[in-house]
């Protein structure tokens, strides 16, 4: 099939950039824009129509799978992920490419090829869309003591950054865990969590309220743990609870 115009959305400014130069090399394609943000990606995509979306799926706010739960327009779509190789059976179930970060430019060339020759069915994007949910974790193993213990993932109600570690916080303790909060993040499934602070990552399914005061956007978890939400962050929470 041809293409004419790509669309290329991650939140990293240098992954963006290696697709550009990579498409150096195919100048009847054309570059028809760039989001950093899923949030922004809905729109462009509905806006814009490309033929083929470079489509990154962990981002803050709205994950690339909750983009494809939104879109009315649905191209082909190219997946980039720095998922665990045993969590992309979702992809291969449903018979859909994604490049593994990091990746050669001979891998992409491989699955421009690919989607050139055969592309990807509608169904089976929104089937991967509805049923990508089971690629995260649903528990998590935290430090307590000398020990390690196993935690479900809907007992965390937030997580909290500690330099190069994080804070994980259930109703009634809280553990260590070693991996930095950001590492954690791509582990979260992004229907439940978002980030409101760079230092922050709540649950969505304990917040309480949200509410302004001030111009500033509070948010109440359910035990009564109260965060000023970034500005930043501010339209997560808006695109999540409104």
């Amino acid at each position: 099939m041809a293409l004419k115009t790509v669309l290329i959305i991650d939140d990293e400014e240098a992954s963006r950039t290696i697709i550009r130069q990579y498409l150096e090399d195919h100048p009847e394609i054309e570059i028809a824009g760039e989001c950093h943000n899923g949030i922004e990606a809905v729109n462009a995509i509905d806006e814009i129509e490309p033929d083929l979306v470079f489509l990154d799926i962990q981002m803050p706010g709205c994950s690339g799978f909750q983009v494809l739960r939104k879109i009315v327009h649905v191209p082909q779509i190219i997946f980039s992920t720095a998922f665990d190789r045993y969590a992309l059976k979702a992809f291969d179930s449903n018979a859909v490419d994604y490049l593994l970060k990091p990746y050669t430019k001979e891998r992409f060339e491989q699955a421009l090829a690919k989607i050139m020759h055969d592309g990807n069915s509608a169904e089976s994007i929104q089937n991967l869309a509805q049923t990508a949910g089971s690629i995260y974790y649903d528990k998590i193993l935290l430090e307590n003591g000398n020990k390690m213990i196993s935690i479900h993932i809907s007992d965390i109600t937030y997580l909290e950054a500690e330099k190069d570690y994080t804070r994980v916080f259930t109703c009634d303790k809280n553990y260590l865990s070693n991996f930095g909060i950001s590492i954690l993040e791509q582990k979260l499934n992004p229907s439940h969590f978002t980030r409101i602070h760079r230092s922050h990552i709540v649950n969505i399914d304990h917040i309480h309220e949200v509410y302004r005061e001030n111009g500033d956007t509070y948010l109440l978890l359910k035990n009564q743990q109260l965060f000023k939400v970034s500005k930043s962050y501010t339209d997560n929470i808006k695109k999540m609870m409104y």
